[in-house]
Protein backbone atom coordinates (compact mmCIF):
# COMPACT_ATOMS: atom_id res chain seq x y z
CA UNK A 1 0.00 0.00 0.00
CA UNK A 2 2.71 2.34 1.02
CA UNK A 3 4.61 1.78 -2.45
CA UNK A 4 1.10 2.08 -3.85
CA UNK A 5 0.27 5.70 -2.32
CA UNK A 6 4.55 6.72 -3.33
CA UNK A 7 4.01 6.03 -7.25
CA UNK A 8 0.85 7.64 -7.45
CA UNK A 9 2.88 10.55 -5.74
CA UNK A 10 5.88 10.33 -8.28
CA UNK A 11 3.13 10.15 -10.83
CA UNK A 12 1.12 13.00 -10.11
CA UNK A 13 4.50 15.17 -9.43
CA UNK A 14 5.69 13.94 -12.81
CA UNK A 15 2.89 14.84 -14.54
CA UNK A 16 2.47 18.56 -13.33
CA UNK A 17 5.67 18.88 -14.00
CA UNK A 18 5.60 17.77 -17.44
CA UNK A 19 2.57 19.96 -17.85
CA UNK A 20 4.52 23.40 -16.45
CA UNK A 21 6.97 22.50 -18.49
CA UNK A 22 5.38 22.20 -21.42
CA UNK A 23 3.59 25.41 -20.55
CA UNK A 24 6.87 27.09 -19.96
CA UNK A 25 7.71 26.00 -23.40
CA UNK A 26 7.77 28.46 -26.46
CA UNK A 27 6.03 27.44 -28.99
CA UNK A 28 7.64 28.44 -32.31
CA UNK A 29 5.32 26.51 -34.41
CA UNK A 30 4.40 29.34 -38.23
CA UNK A 31 0.91 28.48 -37.39
CA UNK A 32 0.79 29.75 -33.52
CA UNK A 33 -0.21 33.43 -33.67
CA UNK A 34 -2.56 35.82 -31.86
CA UNK A 35 -5.85 37.04 -31.32
CA UNK A 36 -7.17 40.69 -30.52
CA UNK A 37 -9.54 42.09 -28.23
CA UNK A 38 -10.60 44.35 -31.18
CA UNK A 39 -9.03 44.41 -35.09
CA UNK A 40 -9.17 48.47 -34.97
CA UNK A 41 -9.16 51.11 -32.87
CA UNK A 42 -11.17 54.54 -33.32
CA UNK A 43 -10.33 57.76 -32.07
CA UNK A 44 -13.17 60.49 -32.99
CA UNK A 45 -12.14 63.96 -33.71
CA UNK A 46 -8.63 65.07 -31.90
CA UNK A 47 -7.31 68.65 -31.95
CA UNK A 48 -3.99 69.11 -33.41
CA UNK A 49 -1.47 69.24 -30.22
CA UNK A 50 -3.86 67.69 -28.06
CA UNK A 51 -3.84 64.22 -26.76
CA UNK A 52 -6.66 62.00 -26.90
CA UNK A 53 -8.38 59.67 -24.73
CA UNK A 54 -6.09 56.36 -24.04
CA UNK A 55 -7.54 53.55 -25.57
CA UNK A 56 -6.39 50.16 -25.21
CA UNK A 57 -6.19 46.76 -26.83
CA UNK A 58 -5.70 43.35 -25.60
CA UNK A 59 -3.46 40.67 -27.50
CA UNK A 60 -4.38 37.39 -26.42
CA UNK A 61 -2.58 34.20 -26.51
CA UNK A 62 -5.01 31.17 -26.61
CA UNK A 63 -2.44 28.33 -26.95
CA UNK A 64 -1.75 25.89 -24.17
CA UNK A 65 2.26 26.87 -24.55
CA UNK A 66 4.05 30.63 -24.29
CA UNK A 67 4.23 32.63 -27.40
CA UNK A 68 7.11 35.59 -28.36
CA UNK A 69 6.37 37.97 -30.28
CA UNK A 70 9.35 39.02 -31.74
CA UNK A 71 7.79 43.07 -32.42
CA UNK A 72 5.45 44.90 -32.09
CA UNK A 73 5.62 48.25 -33.64
CA UNK A 74 3.71 51.04 -35.42
CA UNK A 75 4.04 51.23 -39.11
CA UNK A 76 4.75 54.55 -39.35
CA UNK A 77 7.68 54.29 -36.98
CA UNK A 78 8.99 57.49 -35.87
CA UNK A 79 6.34 60.01 -37.97
CA UNK A 80 3.37 58.07 -36.50
CA UNK A 81 1.32 60.30 -34.69
CA UNK A 82 0.14 57.19 -32.06
CA UNK A 83 1.84 56.31 -29.21
CA UNK A 84 2.00 52.73 -27.77
CA UNK A 85 2.90 51.50 -24.05
CA UNK A 86 2.95 47.70 -24.63
CA UNK A 87 2.31 46.29 -20.85
CA UNK A 88 3.96 48.65 -19.07
CA UNK A 89 6.72 49.45 -21.96
CA UNK A 90 6.46 52.74 -24.12
CA UNK A 91 7.74 53.38 -27.80
CA UNK A 92 7.09 53.32 -31.43
CA UNK A 93 8.48 49.51 -31.60
CA UNK A 94 9.03 47.35 -28.45
CA UNK A 95 10.46 43.73 -29.38
CA UNK A 96 10.63 40.08 -27.56
CA UNK A 97 7.65 40.63 -26.07
CA UNK A 98 6.51 36.98 -24.00
CA UNK A 99 2.95 35.62 -23.52
CA UNK A 100 2.34 32.96 -21.28
CA UNK A 101 -0.33 30.41 -22.60
CA UNK A 102 -3.53 31.54 -22.12
CA UNK A 103 -2.47 34.83 -20.84
CA UNK A 104 -3.29 38.67 -22.27
CA UNK A 105 -1.27 41.78 -22.24
CA UNK A 106 -2.92 45.20 -22.90
CA UNK A 107 -1.68 47.77 -25.41
CA UNK A 108 -2.31 51.44 -24.65
CA UNK A 109 -2.85 53.94 -27.96
CA UNK A 110 -2.61 57.71 -27.97
CA UNK A 111 -3.01 59.90 -30.87
CA UNK A 112 -1.18 63.60 -31.59
CA UNK A 113 -2.05 65.18 -34.45
CA UNK A 114 0.37 67.65 -36.12
CA UNK A 115 -0.40 71.23 -36.75
CA UNK A 116 -1.85 71.91 -40.45
CA UNK A 117 -3.54 74.74 -42.05
CA UNK A 118 -6.47 72.45 -42.98
CA UNK A 119 -9.74 73.68 -42.41
CA UNK A 120 -11.65 70.56 -42.47
CA UNK A 121 -11.04 67.18 -40.61
CA UNK A 122 -8.53 65.37 -41.95
CA UNK A 123 -8.23 61.21 -41.31
CA UNK A 124 -4.90 60.26 -39.43
CA UNK A 125 -4.44 56.74 -40.08
CA UNK A 126 -1.75 54.07 -39.13
CA UNK A 127 -1.48 50.38 -38.20
CA UNK A 128 0.45 48.15 -35.32
CA UNK A 129 2.17 45.66 -36.99
CA UNK A 130 2.97 42.19 -35.22
CA UNK A 131 5.78 39.28 -36.33
CA UNK A 132 4.93 36.67 -34.54
CA UNK A 133 6.41 33.13 -35.36
CA UNK A 134 7.27 34.37 -39.04
CA UNK A 135 3.98 35.91 -39.71
CA UNK A 136 2.58 39.47 -39.13
CA UNK A 137 -0.79 40.18 -37.85
CA UNK A 138 -2.27 43.84 -37.43
CA UNK A 139 -4.60 46.03 -35.95
CA UNK A 140 -5.83 49.38 -38.08
CA UNK A 141 -5.87 52.44 -35.75
CA UNK A 142 -7.68 55.38 -37.27
CA UNK A 143 -8.68 59.34 -35.76
CA UNK A 144 -9.33 62.30 -37.29
CA UNK A 145 -8.12 65.79 -36.47
CA UNK A 146 -8.11 68.96 -37.19
CA UNK A 147 -6.34 72.41 -36.83
CA UNK A 148 -8.19 75.20 -34.74
CA UNK A 149 -7.20 78.53 -33.57
CA UNK A 150 -5.40 78.11 -29.79
CA UNK A 151 -5.34 80.44 -27.14
CA UNK A 152 -2.85 79.82 -24.50
CA UNK A 153 -2.45 81.45 -21.14
CA UNK A 154 0.32 84.08 -21.47
CA UNK A 155 -0.68 86.25 -17.87
CA UNK A 156 -1.58 84.79 -14.59
CA UNK A 157 -3.83 86.25 -11.74
CA UNK A 158 -2.23 85.75 -8.20
CA UNK A 159 -4.89 84.72 -5.62
CA UNK A 160 -4.71 83.46 -1.94
CA UNK A 161 -4.20 79.58 -3.14
CA UNK A 162 -2.71 79.76 -6.23
CA UNK A 163 -2.77 81.55 -10.13
CA UNK A 164 -5.22 81.90 -12.41
CA UNK A 165 -3.76 81.47 -16.48
CA UNK A 166 -5.60 83.94 -18.72
CA UNK A 167 -4.90 85.41 -21.87
CA UNK A 168 -7.09 88.12 -24.13
CA UNK A 169 -9.03 88.17 -26.95
CA UNK A 170 -6.32 90.65 -28.35
CA UNK A 171 -3.32 92.57 -27.67
CA UNK A 172 -4.93 95.82 -28.03
CA UNK A 173 -5.59 97.92 -25.05
CA UNK A 174 -8.02 100.61 -26.40
CA UNK A 175 -11.46 100.20 -27.82
CA UNK A 176 -11.39 96.44 -30.07
CA UNK A 177 -14.03 94.55 -31.98
CA UNK A 178 -12.33 90.58 -32.45
CA UNK A 179 -14.76 88.24 -34.73
CA UNK A 180 -14.55 84.88 -34.94
CA UNK A 181 -15.61 82.82 -37.84
CA UNK A 182 -17.21 84.11 -41.30
CA UNK A 183 -13.79 85.67 -42.35
CA UNK A 184 -12.24 86.45 -38.90
CA UNK A 185 -8.57 87.13 -38.33
CA UNK A 186 -7.95 88.39 -41.94
CA UNK A 187 -8.60 84.46 -43.60
CA UNK A 188 -11.54 84.05 -45.88
CA UNK A 189 -14.19 82.10 -44.43
CA UNK A 190 -12.06 81.00 -41.62
CA UNK A 191 -14.40 78.80 -39.52
CA UNK A 192 -11.73 76.89 -37.93
CA UNK A 193 -12.68 76.04 -34.25
CA UNK A 194 -11.00 78.15 -31.14
CA UNK A 195 -9.82 75.72 -28.44
CA UNK A 196 -9.12 77.75 -25.26
CA UNK A 197 -6.82 76.36 -22.32
CA UNK A 198 -7.15 78.83 -19.39
CA UNK A 199 -9.07 81.54 -19.04
CA UNK A 200 -9.80 84.20 -22.30
CA UNK A 201 -10.93 87.02 -20.96
CA UNK A 202 -12.38 89.92 -23.42
CA UNK A 203 -11.37 92.58 -21.64
CA UNK A 204 -12.42 96.18 -20.54
CA UNK A 205 -13.46 98.20 -23.69
CA UNK A 206 -13.15 95.00 -25.38
CA UNK A 207 -15.30 93.20 -27.74
CA UNK A 208 -15.79 89.43 -29.16
CA UNK A 209 -18.14 88.99 -31.42
CA UNK A 210 -18.68 85.17 -31.86
CA UNK A 211 -20.58 84.73 -35.77
CA UNK A 212 -23.00 81.62 -36.75
CA UNK A 213 -21.48 78.06 -36.55
CA UNK A 214 -18.53 79.10 -34.63
CA UNK A 215 -17.41 75.79 -32.30
CA UNK A 216 -15.47 76.77 -29.27
CA UNK A 217 -13.95 74.15 -27.27
CA UNK A 218 -12.35 74.78 -23.69
CA UNK A 219 -9.22 72.32 -21.98
CA UNK A 220 -10.65 71.15 -18.75
CA UNK A 221 -10.90 74.10 -16.22
CA UNK A 222 -10.78 76.53 -18.77
CA UNK A 223 -13.70 79.37 -19.21
CA UNK A 224 -14.20 82.40 -20.86
CA UNK A 225 -14.70 84.98 -18.80
CA UNK A 226 -15.95 88.63 -19.92
CA UNK A 227 -14.30 91.26 -17.92
CA UNK A 228 -16.07 94.37 -16.66
CA UNK A 229 -16.79 96.85 -19.53
CA UNK A 230 -15.96 93.85 -21.96
CA UNK A 231 -18.92 92.89 -24.17
CA UNK A 232 -19.66 89.53 -25.52
CA UNK A 233 -22.25 89.03 -28.63
CA UNK A 234 -22.80 85.45 -30.12
CA UNK A 235 -24.77 85.47 -33.21
CA UNK A 236 -25.55 81.69 -33.68
CA UNK A 237 -28.39 81.09 -35.98
CA UNK A 238 -31.23 78.33 -36.26
CA UNK A 239 -29.74 75.26 -37.34
CA UNK A 240 -25.82 76.93 -37.26
CA UNK A 241 -25.36 77.47 -33.72
CA UNK A 242 -22.43 78.45 -31.78
CA UNK A 243 -21.14 75.71 -29.78
CA UNK A 244 -19.49 75.62 -26.57
CA UNK A 245 -18.51 72.56 -25.09
CA UNK A 246 -15.09 71.00 -23.82
CA UNK A 247 -11.85 69.35 -26.26
CA UNK A 248 -12.11 65.81 -25.94
CA UNK A 249 -14.07 64.72 -28.95
CA UNK A 250 -14.28 61.12 -28.44
CA UNK A 251 -17.42 59.48 -27.65
CA UNK A 252 -17.02 59.18 -24.29
CA UNK A 253 -16.83 62.63 -23.43
CA UNK A 254 -20.17 63.69 -25.46
CA UNK A 255 -22.64 63.96 -22.37
CA UNK A 256 -19.54 64.39 -19.53
CA UNK A 257 -20.56 67.26 -17.66
CA UNK A 258 -17.94 69.78 -16.16
CA UNK A 259 -15.20 68.88 -18.61
CA UNK A 260 -14.54 73.07 -18.35
CA UNK A 261 -15.44 76.08 -15.91
CA UNK A 262 -18.02 78.58 -17.33
CA UNK A 263 -18.61 81.38 -19.62
CA UNK A 264 -18.61 84.27 -16.83
CA UNK A 265 -20.36 87.76 -17.81
CA UNK A 266 -19.33 91.17 -15.42
CA UNK A 267 -21.01 94.43 -15.19
CA UNK A 268 -20.13 97.61 -17.51
CA UNK A 269 -22.29 97.04 -20.35
CA UNK A 270 -26.06 96.34 -22.04
CA UNK A 271 -25.53 94.71 -25.08
CA UNK A 272 -24.19 91.75 -23.98
CA UNK A 273 -25.74 88.86 -25.80
CA UNK A 274 -26.16 85.10 -26.82
CA UNK A 275 -28.85 83.86 -29.77
CA UNK A 276 -28.57 80.72 -30.82
CA UNK A 277 -25.79 78.96 -29.12
CA UNK A 278 -25.21 75.20 -27.53
CA UNK A 279 -23.46 75.79 -23.92
CA UNK A 280 -23.06 72.12 -22.51
CA UNK A 281 -20.94 69.44 -20.43
CA UNK A 282 -19.45 72.85 -18.36
CA UNK A 283 -19.22 73.48 -14.69
CA UNK A 284 -21.87 76.35 -15.10
CA UNK A 285 -22.77 77.08 -18.49
CA UNK A 286 -23.63 81.17 -18.02
CA UNK A 287 -22.16 83.25 -15.31
CA UNK A 288 -23.88 86.65 -15.11
CA UNK A 289 -22.43 88.90 -12.13
CA UNK A 290 -20.97 92.18 -10.26
CA UNK A 291 -18.01 92.15 -9.86
CA UNK A 292 -17.63 95.49 -7.88
CA UNK A 293 -19.83 97.89 -8.57
CA UNK A 294 -23.46 97.34 -8.27
CA UNK A 295 -24.27 100.78 -9.97
CA UNK A 296 -22.81 99.96 -13.37
CA UNK A 297 -24.76 98.69 -15.99
CA UNK A 298 -25.25 95.21 -16.65
CA UNK A 299 -27.41 93.34 -18.83
CA UNK A 300 -27.39 89.70 -20.49
CA UNK A 301 -29.91 89.38 -23.49
CA UNK A 302 -30.18 84.98 -23.60
CA UNK A 303 -32.15 83.96 -26.75
CA UNK A 304 -32.56 80.68 -28.79
CA UNK A 305 -29.99 79.07 -26.17
CA UNK A 306 -29.70 75.49 -24.55
CA UNK A 307 -27.52 74.89 -21.79
CA UNK A 308 -27.12 71.50 -20.71
CA UNK A 309 -25.35 69.20 -18.67
CA UNK A 310 -23.52 71.07 -16.19
CA UNK A 311 -21.99 69.54 -13.35
CA UNK A 312 -23.31 72.54 -11.13
CA UNK A 313 -25.73 75.17 -12.72
CA UNK A 314 -26.87 76.11 -15.53
CA UNK A 315 -27.68 79.81 -15.59
CA UNK A 316 -25.96 81.61 -12.14
CA UNK A 317 -26.89 85.41 -11.48
CA UNK A 318 -26.02 87.74 -8.83
CA UNK A 319 -27.75 90.91 -9.04
CA UNK A 320 -27.85 91.25 -12.70
CA UNK A 321 -30.50 92.44 -15.71
CA UNK A 322 -31.27 89.27 -17.58
CA UNK A 323 -33.65 89.00 -20.92
CA UNK A 324 -34.51 85.81 -21.68
CA UNK A 325 -36.76 84.28 -23.72
CA UNK A 326 -36.74 81.06 -26.20
CA UNK A 327 -34.14 79.05 -24.03
CA UNK A 328 -33.78 75.15 -22.74
CA UNK A 329 -31.92 75.11 -19.75
CA UNK A 330 -31.94 71.29 -18.60
CA UNK A 331 -30.23 68.43 -16.55
CA UNK A 332 -27.67 70.22 -14.35
CA UNK A 333 -26.52 68.70 -10.97
CA UNK A 334 -27.76 71.22 -8.82
CA UNK A 335 -30.11 74.97 -10.02
CA UNK A 336 -30.54 74.90 -13.94
CA UNK A 337 -30.80 78.14 -13.03
CA UNK A 338 -30.53 80.04 -10.22
CA UNK A 339 -30.96 83.96 -9.37
CA UNK A 340 -29.46 85.47 -6.22
CA UNK A 341 -29.11 88.67 -4.55
CA UNK A 342 -31.94 90.34 -6.35
CA UNK A 343 -31.85 92.00 -9.99
CA UNK A 344 -33.79 92.52 -13.10
CA UNK A 345 -35.31 89.12 -14.47
CA UNK A 346 -37.62 88.54 -17.69
CA UNK A 347 -37.99 85.15 -19.04
CA UNK A 348 -40.52 84.10 -21.97
CA UNK A 349 -41.32 80.92 -23.07
CA UNK A 350 -38.13 79.36 -21.57
CA UNK A 351 -37.93 75.63 -20.80
CA UNK A 352 -36.10 74.45 -17.24
CA UNK A 353 -36.21 70.93 -16.53
CA UNK A 354 -34.05 68.53 -14.50
CA UNK A 355 -33.46 64.91 -15.20
CA UNK A 356 -30.06 64.85 -14.31
CA UNK A 357 -28.45 61.35 -13.61
CA UNK A 358 -25.19 61.62 -13.50
CA UNK A 359 -22.69 61.06 -10.66
CA UNK A 360 -24.89 59.55 -8.62
CA UNK A 361 -28.03 61.66 -9.46
CA UNK A 362 -29.26 65.27 -8.74
CA UNK A 363 -27.80 66.98 -5.60
CA UNK A 364 -31.50 67.84 -3.92
CA UNK A 365 -31.62 71.41 -5.45
CA UNK A 366 -34.93 72.31 -7.23
CA UNK A 367 -34.69 72.94 -10.34
CA UNK A 368 -35.09 76.89 -10.54
CA UNK A 369 -34.30 79.19 -7.34
CA UNK A 370 -34.40 82.60 -6.97
CA UNK A 371 -33.54 85.04 -4.05
CA UNK A 372 -32.68 88.53 -2.82
CA UNK A 373 -31.31 87.48 0.18
CA UNK A 374 -27.57 86.44 1.30
CA UNK A 375 -27.90 86.11 5.29
CA UNK A 376 -27.35 89.52 5.91
CA UNK A 377 -28.33 92.11 3.29
CA UNK A 378 -31.90 92.11 1.61
CA UNK A 379 -30.59 93.43 -2.14
CA UNK A 380 -33.87 94.55 -4.28
CA UNK A 381 -35.81 92.61 -7.17
CA UNK A 382 -36.33 95.57 -9.88
CA UNK A 383 -38.40 93.05 -11.52
CA UNK A 384 -39.46 89.24 -10.98
CA UNK A 385 -41.47 88.17 -14.48
CA UNK A 386 -42.03 84.51 -15.36
CA UNK A 387 -44.39 83.88 -18.03
CA UNK A 388 -45.36 80.98 -20.67
CA UNK A 389 -42.19 79.48 -19.08
CA UNK A 390 -42.01 75.05 -18.39
CA UNK A 391 -40.34 74.46 -14.60
CA UNK A 392 -40.43 70.92 -14.69
CA UNK A 393 -38.16 68.07 -13.06
CA UNK A 394 -37.35 64.49 -10.84
CA UNK A 395 -38.50 65.93 -7.55
CA UNK A 396 -41.48 67.20 -6.20
CA UNK A 397 -40.95 71.31 -5.86
CA UNK A 398 -39.06 72.55 -8.79
CA UNK A 399 -39.55 76.22 -8.23
CA UNK A 400 -37.75 77.80 -4.75
CA UNK A 401 -37.89 81.08 -3.70
CA UNK A 402 -36.35 82.72 -0.45
CA UNK A 403 -37.48 86.58 -1.51
CA UNK A 404 -37.93 89.21 1.41
CA UNK A 405 -39.34 92.38 1.42
CA UNK A 406 -37.24 95.05 -0.06
CA UNK A 407 -39.45 98.01 -0.84
CA UNK A 408 -43.38 98.50 -1.78
CA UNK A 409 -41.41 98.93 -5.72
CA UNK A 410 -40.33 95.54 -5.97
CA UNK A 411 -42.56 93.58 -8.60
CA UNK A 412 -42.61 89.95 -8.82
CA UNK A 413 -44.96 88.16 -11.82
CA UNK A 414 -45.60 84.20 -12.36
CA UNK A 415 -48.18 83.98 -14.98
CA UNK A 416 -49.10 80.70 -17.07
CA UNK A 417 -46.48 78.39 -16.28
CA UNK A 418 -46.53 74.92 -16.11
CA UNK A 419 -44.54 73.97 -12.61
CA UNK A 420 -43.76 70.83 -10.73
CA UNK A 421 -44.39 72.54 -7.38
CA UNK A 422 -47.09 73.15 -5.12
CA UNK A 423 -48.74 76.06 -5.15
CA UNK A 424 -46.90 79.24 -4.54
CA UNK A 425 -47.80 81.55 -1.69
CA UNK A 426 -45.16 83.60 -1.20
CA UNK A 427 -47.48 87.17 -1.06
CA UNK A 428 -44.57 89.15 -2.63
CA UNK A 429 -45.39 86.84 -5.71
CA UNK A 430 -47.83 87.43 -8.07
CA UNK A 431 -49.26 84.47 -9.93
CA UNK A 432 -51.82 84.10 -12.66
CA UNK A 433 -52.90 80.93 -14.46
CA UNK A 434 -50.49 78.63 -13.59
CA UNK A 435 -50.87 75.17 -13.80
CA UNK A 436 -49.54 72.55 -11.19
CA UNK A 437 -47.56 69.57 -11.92
CA UNK A 438 -49.48 68.65 -14.88
CA UNK A 439 -47.33 65.88 -17.05
CA UNK A 440 -45.08 68.27 -19.96
CA UNK A 441 -45.12 64.92 -21.92
CA UNK A 442 -41.74 65.91 -23.31
CA UNK A 443 -40.08 64.17 -26.26
CA UNK A 444 -37.84 62.17 -24.64
CA UNK A 445 -35.44 63.77 -22.33
CA UNK A 446 -33.31 61.30 -21.94
CA UNK A 447 -31.83 62.32 -25.27
CA UNK A 448 -32.39 65.73 -24.49
CA UNK A 449 -35.63 66.62 -27.13
CA UNK A 450 -37.40 68.86 -24.70
CA UNK A 451 -40.31 69.16 -27.31
CA UNK A 452 -43.53 68.72 -26.39
CA UNK A 453 -46.38 65.91 -27.49
CA UNK A 454 -49.99 66.87 -28.16
CA UNK A 455 -51.34 65.31 -24.64
CA UNK A 456 -48.88 67.86 -23.09
CA UNK A 457 -50.33 69.82 -20.03
CA UNK A 458 -47.88 72.54 -21.86
CA UNK A 459 -50.28 73.01 -24.59
CA UNK A 460 -52.56 76.08 -25.40
CA UNK A 461 -51.94 77.23 -21.82
CA UNK A 462 -49.80 80.08 -22.84
CA UNK A 463 -50.82 83.81 -22.09
CA UNK A 464 -51.30 85.51 -25.67
CA UNK A 465 -51.62 88.77 -24.02
CA UNK A 466 -48.10 89.59 -23.37
CA UNK A 467 -46.22 92.11 -25.71
CA UNK A 468 -45.02 90.13 -28.99
CA UNK A 469 -41.89 90.88 -30.22
CA UNK A 470 -39.87 89.24 -32.96
CA UNK A 471 -38.28 86.53 -30.61
CA UNK A 472 -41.40 84.93 -29.14
CA UNK A 473 -43.27 85.36 -32.33
CA UNK A 474 -41.35 81.87 -32.75
CA UNK A 475 -40.21 79.42 -31.17
CA UNK A 476 -36.60 77.49 -30.74
CA UNK A 477 -37.16 75.81 -33.89
CA UNK A 478 -38.43 78.68 -35.72
CA UNK A 479 -42.02 77.81 -35.74
CA UNK A 480 -44.51 80.31 -35.48
CA UNK A 481 -46.70 80.88 -32.95
CA UNK A 482 -50.26 82.17 -32.46
CA UNK A 483 -50.11 85.53 -30.91
CA UNK A 484 -51.86 87.59 -30.65
CA UNK A 485 -54.75 85.53 -30.80
CA UNK A 486 -54.02 81.91 -29.26
CA UNK A 487 -53.85 79.40 -28.35
CA UNK A 488 -50.07 79.40 -26.60
CA UNK A 489 -48.48 76.48 -26.21
CA UNK A 490 -45.44 77.34 -22.96
CA UNK A 491 -42.22 76.47 -23.29
CA UNK A 492 -39.28 76.98 -25.68
CA UNK A 493 -41.20 74.53 -27.87
CA UNK A 494 -44.45 74.51 -29.55
CA UNK A 495 -46.01 71.25 -30.20
CA UNK A 496 -45.41 70.08 -33.91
Amino acid sequence: MIRFLSFLVVTICFSVSFMSCKKDKLLTDPSATVAFSQDSILFDTVFTTIGSATRNIRVINNNSQKINISSIRLEQGASSSFFMNVDGVPGKEVTDVEILANDSIYIFIQVNVNPTSALSPFIIQDRILFDVNGNQQSVKLEAWGQDAHYHFPNKAIQYKNGYLPYSTVSTVTTAVTVNWGGGALGQPDDDRPHVIYGWLVVDSLQKLVINPGVKVYFHQNAGLWVYRYGTLQVNGTQGNEVVFQGDRRELDYADMPGQWDRIWINEGHTDNYINYAIIKNSFIGVQASILSNPNQPRKLKLTNTIIKNCSKWGLYTQYFNVWAANNVIVNCKEYCAAMSLGGNYTFLHNTFANYYSQEGGRGGQPCVHIDNYDGTDIWPIDSMYFANCIIEGSQGNEFEQDIKFYNAAQKCKISHCLIRNSVITNTLITTSANVYNGNPAFNDPATYNFGIKPASAAKGIGDFTIPINSTISSDIKGFTRNYPTGPIDVGAYNNQ
